[in-house]
Protein backbone atom coordinates (compact mmCIF):
# COMPACT_ATOMS: atom_id res chain seq x y z
CA UNK A 1 0.00 0.00 0.00
CA UNK A 2 1.35 3.12 -0.90
CA UNK A 3 1.60 6.18 2.08
CA UNK A 4 -0.25 9.08 1.18
CA UNK A 5 0.44 10.98 4.31
CA UNK A 6 3.34 13.17 2.29
CA UNK A 7 0.19 14.64 0.45
CA UNK A 8 -1.31 15.09 3.65
CA UNK A 9 1.34 16.55 5.63
CA UNK A 10 1.52 19.16 2.43
CA UNK A 11 -1.95 19.95 2.05
CA UNK A 12 -1.81 20.71 5.97
CA UNK A 13 0.94 22.68 5.59
CA UNK A 14 -0.77 24.84 3.07
CA UNK A 15 -3.77 25.47 4.62
CA UNK A 16 -2.06 25.94 7.85
CA UNK A 17 -0.09 28.23 6.29
CA UNK A 18 -3.14 30.40 4.65
CA UNK A 19 -4.43 30.89 8.20
CA UNK A 20 -1.65 31.47 9.78
CA UNK A 21 -0.13 34.01 7.83
CA UNK A 22 -3.37 35.54 7.48
CA UNK A 23 -3.13 36.05 11.03
CA UNK A 24 0.77 36.98 11.44
CA UNK A 25 -0.33 39.93 9.02
CA UNK A 26 -2.81 41.64 10.72
CA UNK A 27 -1.34 41.31 14.27
CA UNK A 28 1.94 42.82 13.18
CA UNK A 29 0.10 45.21 11.12
CA UNK A 30 -1.98 46.11 14.32
CA UNK A 31 1.45 45.82 16.80
CA UNK A 32 3.96 48.16 14.23
CA UNK A 33 0.79 50.18 12.93
CA UNK A 34 2.59 50.05 9.33
CA UNK A 35 0.31 47.45 7.12
CA UNK A 36 3.72 47.02 4.65
CA UNK A 37 5.61 45.81 7.74
CA UNK A 38 2.52 43.47 8.28
CA UNK A 39 3.03 42.28 5.10
CA UNK A 40 6.45 41.77 4.91
CA UNK A 41 6.79 39.77 7.73
CA UNK A 42 3.73 37.61 6.83
CA UNK A 43 5.13 36.97 3.37
CA UNK A 44 8.79 36.26 4.56
CA UNK A 45 6.90 34.14 7.36
CA UNK A 46 5.60 31.33 4.27
CA UNK A 47 8.88 30.38 3.14
CA UNK A 48 10.28 29.26 6.66
CA UNK A 49 6.74 27.77 8.40
CA UNK A 50 6.08 26.10 5.22
CA UNK A 51 9.64 24.18 5.68
CA UNK A 52 9.40 23.95 9.60
CA UNK A 53 5.83 22.74 9.64
CA UNK A 54 6.28 20.35 7.04
CA UNK A 55 8.86 19.05 9.14
CA UNK A 56 7.20 18.73 12.49
CA UNK A 57 4.24 17.29 10.62
CA UNK A 58 6.70 14.34 9.53
CA UNK A 59 8.13 14.10 13.11
CA UNK A 60 4.60 13.68 14.70
CA UNK A 61 3.64 11.23 12.12
CA UNK A 62 6.50 9.09 13.16
CA UNK A 63 5.77 9.81 17.37
CA UNK A 64 2.22 7.01 17.71
CA UNK A 65 2.17 8.91 21.24
CA UNK A 66 -1.58 10.07 22.46
CA UNK A 67 -3.15 8.00 19.89
CA UNK A 68 -6.31 6.42 21.17
CA UNK A 69 -8.26 2.87 19.83
CA UNK A 70 -10.58 5.11 18.00
CA UNK A 71 -7.83 6.82 16.26
CA UNK A 72 -8.75 10.27 17.82
CA UNK A 73 -6.94 12.45 20.63
CA UNK A 74 -7.65 15.49 21.83
CA UNK A 75 -4.51 15.59 24.10
CA UNK A 76 -1.97 14.51 20.82
CA UNK A 77 -3.45 17.81 19.21
CA UNK A 78 -2.98 19.53 22.12
CA UNK A 79 0.67 18.42 22.79
CA UNK A 80 1.22 19.09 18.73
CA UNK A 81 -0.33 22.78 19.31
CA UNK A 82 2.20 23.38 22.08
CA UNK A 83 5.26 22.29 20.28
CA UNK A 84 4.35 23.72 16.99
CA UNK A 85 3.69 27.38 18.83
CA UNK A 86 7.15 26.89 20.66
CA UNK A 87 8.63 26.46 17.10
CA UNK A 88 6.14 28.95 15.24
CA UNK A 89 6.87 31.83 17.83
CA UNK A 90 10.71 31.96 17.62
CA UNK A 91 10.41 31.81 14.27
CA UNK A 92 7.94 35.17 14.35
CA UNK A 93 9.76 36.29 16.48
CA UNK A 94 13.15 36.64 15.04
CA UNK A 95 11.47 37.63 11.08
CA UNK A 96 9.42 40.84 13.03
CA UNK A 97 12.37 42.12 14.72
CA UNK A 98 14.76 41.66 11.49
CA UNK A 99 12.24 43.35 9.05
CA UNK A 100 10.99 46.36 11.52
CA UNK A 101 14.51 46.56 13.43
CA UNK A 102 12.90 46.68 16.43
CA UNK A 103 13.43 43.68 18.98
CA UNK A 104 10.17 44.88 21.13
CA UNK A 105 7.79 44.43 17.51
CA UNK A 106 9.12 40.98 17.21
CA UNK A 107 8.61 40.27 21.23
CA UNK A 108 5.08 41.88 20.50
CA UNK A 109 4.16 40.03 17.75
CA UNK A 110 5.07 36.74 18.67
CA UNK A 111 3.20 37.52 21.82
CA UNK A 112 0.24 38.08 20.54
CA UNK A 113 0.72 34.81 18.16
CA UNK A 114 0.91 32.25 21.51
CA UNK A 115 -2.55 33.50 21.89
CA UNK A 116 -4.12 33.57 18.33
CA UNK A 117 -2.43 31.00 17.03
CA UNK A 118 -3.16 28.30 19.74
CA UNK A 119 -6.21 28.57 19.09
CA UNK A 120 -6.43 28.66 15.15
CA UNK A 121 -3.96 25.86 15.34
CA UNK A 122 -6.30 23.43 17.64
CA UNK A 123 -9.07 24.07 15.33
CA UNK A 124 -7.20 23.27 12.15
CA UNK A 125 -6.10 20.13 14.14
CA UNK A 126 -9.68 19.20 14.81
CA UNK A 127 -10.74 20.14 11.24
CA UNK A 128 -7.88 18.04 9.35
CA UNK A 129 -8.95 15.12 12.20
CA UNK A 130 -12.11 15.00 10.00
CA UNK A 131 -10.51 15.00 6.12
CA UNK A 132 -9.14 11.33 5.68
CA UNK A 133 -7.53 12.88 2.71
CA UNK A 134 -3.82 10.57 2.55
CA UNK A 135 -5.10 8.40 4.91
CA UNK A 136 -6.94 6.46 2.67
CA UNK A 137 -6.98 3.17 5.64
CA UNK A 138 -7.53 5.21 8.54
CA UNK A 139 -11.42 5.08 8.64
CA UNK A 140 -11.45 1.30 7.32
CA UNK A 141 -8.84 0.21 9.94
CA UNK A 142 -10.77 2.29 12.98
CA UNK A 143 -14.23 0.57 12.14
CA UNK A 144 -12.59 -2.94 11.79
CA UNK A 145 -10.69 -2.38 15.06
CA UNK A 146 -14.36 -1.59 16.81
CA UNK A 147 -16.40 -4.72 14.94
CA UNK A 148 -13.31 -7.07 16.81
CA UNK A 149 -13.88 -5.16 20.31
CA UNK A 150 -17.13 -5.93 19.96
Amino acid sequence: MKDNSHKRHIAKAVTWRIVGTLDTILLAWLISGDPLIGLQIGFAEVVTKMLLYYLHERVWFRIRAGITKNGDSKKRHIAKTVTWRIIGTIDTMILAWWISGDPMVGMKVGGAEVVTKMILYYLHERGWYKIDYGLKQRRKRIKEQQREEV
